[in-house]
Parts: C-alpha cells; sequence; structure tokens
C-alpha cells in the first residue's frame, strides 16, 4: 500500500459495508496507506501522528543483520523508539520524530524500506431509510435467504456444517452472543480472543462489525430458533480486534492480527482467515506489506476470505489485500430477498476489478451480501436507531463485508469435509463450481456466484 506521488489523496482502509440500496458510499473519515519513503516524498497526515507527536511507521529488510542495523539507526541516533516486531515480514514497527525521516530513510541499509504506519478508519455504514418499514418494525431480513441461495444448507443436511475448523475473524472483536454457543456442551465456540487495542482478554465488540461478520460465517441462529443461521454453523470462532470502538486502528494492528493468527494456527486449528476489511491499492501487490503478510498466511496453509470492497460499479476499485492472487476474493451479489435465481444481480456497490496497479483479473466469486441479518453486539457503535434491528439480537446491513463471511463459512464446511485442502485447492474448488449470471464480464462476477454443493462434491473427491 505504498504512495509514490506526492499529493495524493489519503487512503481509506475501512469493513466493507454499504447501503442497501447499492450506492456506494463516500467514506467521512479516511485512512493513509504506509508510504514508500524516498527522497522526493515524505508526506504524511497529522491524524498519523500520536499524541507524543511521534510518526509510526513499520520498517523492513530483506534481511536480519538489515533490519538489526536499522533497529540501531533508530535508537542510537535519537531518531525514535522501536515499539514492536513483524517477525513475518521481518521487519518492525517504530515511532519516529517526524523531522528525522529523511535521516532515516539516508542512514538506513538500502535493502530496507520504511512506511507510514497509517491509520486504519472504519465509518459507520449508512441504511436507506426506505428499508424501514413505515410501521417501525423489522426490515425485510434475508440470512435465511442467503445460505439456500448458493446451497450451503445442503452441506448442513450432510453433516458438513464446519465442526472443528477454526475462523479467525480479524476485526473490531466479537460479542460472546447466544448464536456462538454450542448447545450440546453450553460452550463458547469464541475459542480464542486476541485484542490488539485494550488487550483485554474476554471477547467483546466495542464497534459490532467483527460480531455481524462472525454471525454470517459461524452463527446457528439459536437467538432466532434457527432461522438466521450463518454459513459455518459449528465451526469455531478466533476473534482477533485490530480496530476500537470508532472502527480505527494503524496497518501494523492488521499485520499483527495475521501474524498472530498464523502464530497461533495450530493450536485453534485456524483454517481460514476472514477480512471484510480492504484498503485502495496504489502499488503492485508484491510490495504491499498487508499483501504480503496475507500471503504468509497462505504459505501456513490458511485459506483468506478477503472482501473485495465498496466502490462498485466502477472498474479497478478491489481493494487490498483483495488484489492479490492467492487470497478468495468475493464480491456481493443481491439475491433480491428470493430463491428464484433468475432475479439475481451483482450489487451495484460491489467492487469491479481489474485490480489497479496489477490489472489483474477480481473478483473471484459472489456471495449474497445485500440486507443480510446476523447478530447485534449490544450497546457497540452499530447499535443504534440508524440500524435496522430484528428484535434485540440481529442488525441488518448490507457490503461486501457481509458476503466475505458466508464465503468463509462456506470454506469451513468444505475442510471439515476435507481436510487436507491446500488454500489453492479451495479457491480452485470455488471458482470452478460457480454458477455464471448472464452478461457479466470476469472482472466484474469473477466465477459467478458460490455454488456449495457443487464445491462440496470437488472437495469430497479432490
Amino acid at each position: 500500500m505504498d504512495i509514490n506521488k506526492a499529493g495524493m489523496d489519503p487512503v481509506k482502509i475501512t469493513p466493507q459495508i454499504a447501503k442497501p440500496s447499492e450506492v456506494p458510499q463516500k467514506e467521512e473519515t479516511e485512512a493513509l496507506s504506509p508510504y514508500r519513503l524516498t527522497p522526493d516524498h515524505f508526506k504524511w497526515n497529522t491524524r498519523d501522528l500520536t499524541p507524543e507527536g511521534k510518526l509510526p511507521v513499520i520498517i523492513q529488510a530483506d534481511c536480519n543483520d538489515s533490519l538489526n542495523k536499522c533497529r540501531d539507526i533508530v535508537v542510537k541516533n535519537s531518531v525514535g523508539k522501536v515499539t514492536g516486531n513483524l517477525k513475518l515480514l521481518q521487519g518492525v514497527t517504530a515511532e519516529v520524530d517526524p523531522k528525522s525521516l529523511m535521516s532515516l530513510f539516508q542512514s538506513i541499509p538500502k535493502d530496507a524500506r520504511v512506511f507510514i504506519d497509517g491509520r486504519v478508519t472504519l465509518p459507520q455504514p449508512i441504511v436507506d431509510q426506505p428499508d424501514t418499514p413505515k410501521d417501525g418494525g423489522s426490515v425485510d431480513a434475508k440470512l435465511n435467504v442467503a445460505m439456500p441461495t448458493v446451497g450451503v444448507d445442503k452441506l448442513w443436511d450432510k453433516g458438513y456444517t464446519g465442526k472443528g475448523v477454526g475462523i479467525a475473524v480479524i476485526d473490531t472483536g466479537v460479542y460472546p452472543h447466544k448464536d456462538f454457543v454450542d448447545p450440546a456442551t453450553g460452550q463458547s465456540r469464541i475459542i480464542a480472543f486476541k485484542d490488539f487495542v485494550n488487550n483485554k482478554k474476554t471477547p467483546y465488540d466495542d464497534q459490532g462489525h467483527g460480531t455481524h461478520v462472525s454471525g454470517i460465517a459461524a452463527g446457528n441462529g439459536a437467538a432466532s430458533a434457527g432461522k438466521y443461521k450463518g454459513a459455518a454453523p459449528d465451526a469455531n470462532i478466533i476473534g482477533v480486534k485490530v480496530l476500537d470502538k470508532n472502527g480505527s486502528g494503524r496497518f501494523s494492528d492488521v499485520i499483527n492480527g495475521i501474524q498472530w493468527a498464523v502464530q497461533n494456527k495450530d493450536k485453534y486449528n485456524i483454517k481460514v482467515i476472514n477480512m471484510s476489511l480492504g484498503g485502495s491499492v496504489s502499488e503492485t501487490y508484491k510490495n504491499d506489506p498487508v499483501d504480503q503478510a496475507i500471503e504468509k498466511a497462505v504459505s501456513a496453509g490458511i485459506t483468506p476470505v478477503i472482501a473485495a470492497g465498496n466502490e462498485g460499479p466502477d472498474a479497478e476499485t478491489i481493494g487490498s489485500p483483495g488484489n492479490d492472487p492467492e487470497v478468495v476474493t468475493v464480491g456481493a451479489l443481491d439475491d433480491k430477498g428470493t430463491l428464484n435465481k433468475a432475479d439475481d444481480d451483482v450489487a451495484k456497490f460491489s467492487s469491479r476489478g481489474p485490480t489497479p496497479v496489477d490489472g489483474l483479473t477480481k473478483p473471484d466469486v459472489l456471495f449474497p451480501g445485500v440486507n443480510i441479518t446476523a447478530p447485534l453486539s449490544p450497546g457497540s457503535s452499530l447499535d443504534e436507531p440508524s440500524i435496522p434491528h430484528v428484535g434485540k439480537d440481529y442488525i441488518t446491513i448490507s457490503g461486501t463485508s457481509m458476503a466475505t463471511p458466508g464465503t468463509a463459512g462456506t470454506v469451513a464446511d468444505l475442510l471439515q469435509a476435507n481436510p487436507k485442502l491446500t488454500p489453492q485447492q479451495v479457491k480452485d474448488i470455488l471458482m470452478s463450481s460457480a454458477d455464471k449470471l448472464k452478461n457479466y464480464d470476469a472482472n466484474t462476477e469473477g466465477a459467478g456466484i458460490v455454488d456449495a454443493p457443487k464445491a462440496l462434491d470437488k472437495a469430497l473427491s479432490a
């Protein structure tokens, strides 16, 4: 996510929530992406500074010797202080005096790079008033339509519910909702929680986005008598909180979240990462720190499922790390709230390819993402009147954020059926079994709509 042109507008990174009307929204708050610093470009934004006036940066090097030299330069020259390790990327985080950027750049080895560790900000979702009934009742909720639309219910009928598979939801946290309790044992299926924001040990979600996403991936619908059930209702949830109650964090937080999931993959059987967030692309995925981190997860045997973004219908709007060829990038389908596939369409807000800079074909697949009802985190930022509520336990919002966990849960079901599948095999299976819509190219719909039963047949025979 490097920016090489001076004066470029700040890059936005947000969990991908959109209006059910499918009109892409402009975020009111934005975040800068990391900069690849050169002598001609030392742009940064005051919002990136710490309360002490320091500028957070990410320093990367091609070898440990060079990285250690970078550490020494930061400390010994009184440029700043090293604040953390990014072992996954052979890098560190640091806080430096903004006036020292040039001297830092001139001092580090040639194989080292410096990026501004910009802020990641989640804007509040906007919901169309027409979707709220005039009588004050609930909106027409559609999670119970989304799953049978792609045939996930057929997988449940065969006993594939994601049982035993761990899904790491890298997001705003996760609230211990009723839908995350195993009815057989009475134990929570949130089997691990890592908080990079407040360092709390107990699962919580003060923003609400991560809880909604987790419910679409792995909720069992307990609070709705099974009506609003996620794609993998028996999967385990690993909550990784990288954004605060305002939906704000830093790029290093996201990278740390990926790193933690990789380090703990065996302990919690993490086979899937869900990232319903993404940022604008200004450089090849090969140099993007978040893309590099997510590729490490692939190498570790984890399948990353990433939101395409909500900047459609314009072309070249796929976000990062959804622009990476190794991940499963998910666009949003509008199923119109019916099981009749004849009226299905690509949601207008769903980002289109080709990917910026690299020109790769994306998204990879589509999954329903319009008016999706899933668990509410009470008292969170999303628990407010402008968001349509369905009873006391659910809310309804739209976006590729909602399409992504549906796909992630489906992947968990497939991995229960065949645990030996590699991330590349999972992606190939999803794409080769998808159902094409009419009159759309691959940069609009990818390979088509996820077809869970066909994918299961391929997974079992792989």
